[in-house]
């Protein structure tokens, strides 16, 4: 019985650590998906601006009323 449990709480362990891995990986804010910084076409300028808490840097949004996605561009 003691075995089991160590192996039951075992693999929790492990599917919790790799359900955390792939969330970091899979976080789209982490990730800068544009190489370049031009907004890209159908995306209107919005008056929101914010301060990107990781650098720190003003980001302007862009927003694309056909699919409702938004860009954000550092200023």
């Amino acid at each position: 019985m003691d075995k089991f449990l160590w192996i039951y709480f075992g693999v929790q362990a492990l599917i919790l650590l790799v359900l955390l891995i792939v969330a970091r990986f899979k976080d789209r804010r982490y990730r800068n998906e544009s190489d370049t910084d031009d907004v890209p076409n159908g995306y209107e300028r919005t008056s929101e601006v914010s301060i990107d808490p990781r650098t720190g840097q003003k980001v302007r949004v862009y927003y694309n009323p056909r699919t409702g996605e938004r860009f954000y561009k550092a200023e």
